[in-house]
Formats: structure tokens, C-alpha cells, sequence
């Protein structure tokens, strides 16, 4: 929330917002507060979203003027921010709706419900609000869900099963709400809970009754410029049906349920090969780089999908068959990854390579680096011959880069001396992850007219953006991920040449660098074990916080190359990659890291 551009965040240090997060301790003057927040919220331009910096002023401004601290910054930010998207929620039918509780509402002692993989299965016991609050909106028509935490309610929302959302959480986790969810222009409205002990807390109960039965003002409802259409058309891109039609498959209608139940030797070979390139295709992540493309686009051929001008079937279908090359280029290039790092999972399943053997991952690698090109090449027609030249040019000066990339880290991979310069694992991270971001950047841009003025502050943002993203990355390797690898550690284990190891050489000494070696590489003990002993010596060296360090300073240096665009709407869609692209963690997150001992999931 209070992450404003002002003091050290100029300098792309990002505050501590610990004190920025109190809540006001009597219910009149948090309604108090709320009515200023209605006045201020009657005379904004509602046509596109507040940035967190504009809130960030208004909610300081709207203290000042009526006398209290600062430190209710944040929780004044999240009022404001439902005042904004309040009639436009309102204009939302109950049934297109989300509304979001946390499983902190229920009493710690004694609650009978467990987790599913949506969240807190409510048993409805009468023991807490939940189960009131509930009912109450499911008989609304509401969808509801008891859970936490911005991906799964972006997850959610992408997949068009609804349009708002109301929720009710703790400053803590409004905070990334923002960068995820709001910045993208989703209309949504929150009630801060009254404490953030995560047990037995408690809200305002009217305020959270007042938002599930809001109701439209009048039928003159202004509509924000958002991004979620294109999340939304970006995704859709790789559901199975949308596939087919816009890349017809060239050798039959073979699928995989067939490959498996048969197996390749009693198929066409090459039938089975596109078979199970179409399906690893679909089968799950982000679509973040063919987003990247559509909203570049969209942002200088003046917003419409964003605006809702245009329906999403109005979308040139070469535009989109260009952004799918991008995933096409991704996806390959996590094939051949999963099978050059060992990998065993992807999107929590078993790696190609594992299911299939090596030899038909690494064709099925190829055949989607081939069904990239081919997707933008036989766009001439539609696209003009020098725009695609210039977009395969893109396409391969950033395909040549990545495969440098791997090969310097395959390459330190096979040395002996395993030390590392912190300069030489960033020269890695350059090659291996910018190119990705700066293919979607320039691809997008080019898709709508000549990118002379725009290459390269959109490389210089591409290129810092990538490395920040990559460290931020490597960051993760130290928690559980069970969405993607299912695994912790797999970094250090793997014996990958990441800037975490690299900082640890450099500031370790010798004896205490042979130890890093030794747990790294011995894989006879405990693995658990191994791991904290691992992290003990990373926080020695204050590998966590130098990271964060050079994260924050990669993030001025994206912010300076946004400041070179001129085009607004392209400045606002940059600022919101910084901002949801990046999940930076705390330092503090990882001086008592819990160790989890890398999961064994079934075949």
C-alpha cells in the first residue's frame, strides 16, 4: 500500500509500511474517515485506476486535514479504493461476483473445518462469522471463499467465473492486493479487519453486510480502463478449443489421452509429437509473456480492448497468433530446462522428459520452437512483410541470446572450480531471462507501428526488469512452491550458478565455502539438514539482504527507462509490470526460514 515514489523509494528503496498499517481504534472515527473518503472519491476522474503513489497522496492529505497520524495510511488507502470501485461494483449482478474471507475470522480453538485446495471448507458451525457472512451472500448468489492471498483470487478472476470482488483481510495482505489486483483495474472493495494476529480477530460487521448488498447509484456508471480483458484474452489463447481453431493441427486430431493409452510406437510419430506439444501448451502457467504482448499492443492502438471498445473476438487473429509464439518460445524453452536441470515436476505434474523419455521431450521442444516461428512467419500477409521480418528478428536475436545464456550456465555447470563473481551469474541472468521480457515488450510494440523511439528504453526496462525477476526467482528456490516445482532448494542441490551463490562466495571464507561446496553437493545426509546448514551460511554472509539490494537497484533503473516513454498508457502498463511482476519478499522472511524437505510427489 504506502509504497508512494518519495524518500528512498526515489532511490528504489522500498519502505518498511509496518507503521504505515494501524488501524483506527474506534468504529466513529473509521467512520469518519469513510466520509471523507466518499467526498474526496465524488470528484476523481474514475476512467482510469489510482497508481498506489495517487492514493498513497490522497489518503495523507485526507489525514492531515483531519488531524489524524499517519499511521493509518494504508488502512485509509484501502477505503479510498473501495469508495473508488464502489458504484462500479455495485453496477456487478451478486452472481458475477467474488466475495473473499479470511480463515482468520474463525476461532483458533476448537473450529471443526478443514482446508481444501480452495481454502477453508466452512462446516457453517455458528461458531464465528464466517458461516453468518456466508450464508448471507450465497443466498445473494455470491460466489465465496475462505482463503488468502492474491494469486488464487487473480486465478479466479482470469478465468472469467467473475467480474468483482468483495473482500474482507488483513492490512498485511491488502497490500499485495493492490499490486496484484487492483493496479489491474478489477473492481473490487475491502473491509480491513480490526487486527492482523491471523487468529480470533475480528471486523466491521455492518460495514462488510453494507458492501455484499451494495447496490448501483444510478445507471450512469463511468468504466475504468482495466487490464483484465486482456488477462482474460491472453488466457484464453491456450484453452484447448481456442487452440485448435487458431493453430489448426497439421497431422490429424491425435490427443494425448490417445498417446498414453497407446503409447508413441503405435502412432504417427509425428502425430503423437504435436499431441503432446498442444497439451504441455495448455497445461498451465501464467500466460504473463503473451499478455505482455496483447497489452503493449493494446496500450498504443489507443486502449480499446482495455476500455472495452472492443469485444475480444474483434482482436486481429494475427495479433493473437503473435502473441502466442511467445508462449510457444516459453514453453520449449521449460522442456529443454526441466531436462538439462533434472527437473522432475512441472506445473505439479511429472516433467516431459519423465513422462516421455528425453529423446521425445527434446522433439517436442523443438516442435514448439518451430511452432513459434511459424505462427508469426505465415502472418505476412496480414501483419505486412516488414513488420514480420522485424518481429522474427525480435524473435531470434532474443532466442539466440537465451540459448548463450543457458550455455554459460551449462557450461559452469560441467567446471570443477564451482565459485562464482556475483558480475558473471548477472551476466547470466541478462542472456537468460531479459531476452524473454524484451521479446514481448518489442514484439507487442511492434505489432502496432515502427518501435524507433520506444526499442530502447523498452530493452532497458526489458533488461532489468528480467534480472530482478530472475533474483526475486532465485529468492523463491528458499520457500515452497507447490504450484510449480514442488520443491525447495532445488536451486542449491541442482548446482545452478544463481547470485545467491555467487554473493556467498565472494563474502564466505575459504573454509566456510568448502563447507557450501560440500552441502551442496554430498548428498548422503539429511536433506532438511543440509538446507538449514546451507541457509546459516547464506545469512553469514548476508546473501538475503545484498540480493534484495541489487533487486531494488535493477527496479530504479526499470523505473529511469519509463520515464523515456512518452506514451502514457505504455508508462502506466510498465509501472504495473514493475509492480505485479516483481513479488519482493522481506528480509526478514528468510532469517528463520522454515527447512521443508523437498516433496515426493506419486507418478
Amino acid at each position: 500500500m504506502a509504497t508512494a515514489t518519495t524518500g528512498k523509494e526515489q532511490r528504489g528503496v522500498r519502505r518498511r509500511t509496518a507503521h504505515l498499517k494501524l488501524v483506527p481504534p474506534d468504529l466513529e472515527t473509521r467512520e469518519g474517515l469513510r466520509e471523507h473518503c466518499r467526498r474526496i472519491v465524488t470528484k476523481l476522474d474514475k476512467s482510469r485506476p489510482l497508481s498506489k503513489d495517487e492514493m498513497e497522496r490522497l489518503a495523507r492529505k485526507l489525514l492531515a486535514e483531519a488531524g489524524e497520524p499517519e499511521g493509518y495510511v494504508g488502512w485509509t488507502m484501502v477505503v479510498l479504493a473501495s469508495e473508488f470501485w464502489r458504484d462500479q461494483v455495485a453496477a456487478i449482478p451478486p452472481s458475477r461476483r467474488l466475495f473473499l474471507l479470511p480463515h482468520c475470522l474463525k476461532h483458533a480453538e476448537g473450529c471443526p473445518a478443514d482446508y481444501d485446495e480452495f481454502g477453508l471448507n466452512c462446516k457453517e458451525c455458528g461458531a464465528c462469522s464466517i458461516a453468518d457472512f456466508r450464508a448471507i451472500a450465497e443466498e445473494m448468489g455470491y460466489r465465496v471463499l475462505v482463503a488468502e492471498g492474491s494469486p488464487v483470487v487473480l486465478k479466479i478472476i482470469v478465468s472469467g467465473y467473475v467480474d468483482a470482488i468483495i473482500g474482507v483481510a488483513c492490512l498485511n495482505v491488502l497490500e499485495k492486493a493492490i499490486d496484484k489486483i487492483l493496479l489491474a483495474g478489477i473492481p473490487c472493495m475491502a473491509v480491513p479487519l480490526l487486527s492482523s494476529d491471523c487468529r480470533n480477530t475480528s471486523v466491521d460487521e455492518a460495514w462488510v453486510r453494507e458492501m455484499l448488498q451494495v447496490t448501483p447509484a444510478n445507471d450512469d456508471v463511468v468504466r475504468t480502463e482495466s487490464y483484465l480483458p486482456v488477462m482474460r484474452l491472453a488466457s484464453r489463447l491456450f484453452e484447448p478449443d481456442r487452440l485448435e481453431e487458431l493453430v489448426p493441427r497439421m497431422r490429424g486430431g491425435t490427443r494425448l489421452s490417445e498417446v498414453e493409452e497407446n503409447g508413441l510406437a503405435g502412432l504417427d510419430p509425428i502425430a503423437a509429437t504435436e499431441a503432446v506439444a498442444y497439451d504441455f501448451l495448455t497445461r498451465g502457467g501464467k500466460y504473463s509473456r503473451p499478455f505482455i504482448v496483447l497489452a503493449v499492443y493494446d496500450a498504443l492502438s489507443g486502449g480499446r480492448v482495455g476500455s472495452g471498445e472492443i469485444d475480444l473476438e474483434d482482436v486481429p487473429k494475427s495479433i493473437l497468433r503473435a502473441a502466442m509464439s511467445i508462449e510457444a518460445f516459453h514453453k520449449a524453452s521449460l522442456v529443454h530446462d526441466d531436462i538439462q536441470d533434472e527437473d522432475e515436476y512441472r506445473y505439479g505434474q511429472p516433467s516431459l522428459h519423465r513422462r516421455f523419455g528425453t529423446a521425445t521431450a527434446i522433439n517436442v521442444g523443438d516442435y514448439l520452437i518451430g511452432m513459434g516461428y511459424r505462427l508469426v512467419g505465415r502472418e505476412a500477409p496480414e501483419l505486412g512483410a516488414e513488420a514480420t521480418a522485424d518481429i522474427l528478428a525480435l524473435l531470434s536475436d532474443a532466442h539466440l541470446r537465451l540459448t548463450e545464456g543457458q550455455g554459460a550456465e551449462l557450461a559452469w555447470r560441467d567446471a570443477r572450480d564451482k565459485r562464482l563473481k556475483p558480475i558473471d551469474a548477472l551476466k547470466v541472468y541478462v542472456l537468460k531471462t531479459a531476452p524473454a521480457f524484451e521479446a514481448a515488450l518489442l514484439t507487442g510494440a511492434r505489432l502496432a507501428g515502427p518501435i524507433d523511439e520506444l526499442r530502447e528504453p523498452l530493452k532497458k526496462f526489458a533488461r532489468n526488469l528480467g534480472v530482478g525477476f530472475q533474483i526475486l526467482n532465485d529468492l523463491q528456490d528458499w520457500k515452497l512452491d507447490e504450484a510449480n516445482k514442488c520443491t525447495v532448494g532445488a536451486d542449491l542441490f541442482g548446482g545452478r550458478p544463481t547470485l545467491l551463490w555467487a554473493l556467498a562466495c565472494e563474502a564466505l571464507s575459504e573454509d566456510e565455502v568448502e563447507e557450501l561446496f560440500r552441502l551442496a553437493q554430498d548428498d548422503s545426509g539429511d536433506p532438511s539438514v543440509r538446507l538449514e546448514e546451507a541457509r546459516k551460511l547464506y545469512c553469514r554472509a548476508d546473501v538475503f539482504g545484498k540480493a534484495l539490494q541489487l533487486v531494488d537497484k535493477h527496479r530504479l533503473r526499470a523505473l529511469a527507462a519509463i520515464e523515456e516513454v512518452e506514451d502514457e498508457r505504455l508508462q502506466h502498463l510498465l509501472q504495473y509490470l514493475l509492480e505485479t511482476v516483481w513479488d519482493r519478499p522481506d528480509e526478514s522472511e528468510f532469517q528463520a526460514a522454515p527447512v521443508v524437505i523437498p516433496l515426493t510427489l506419486p507418478s
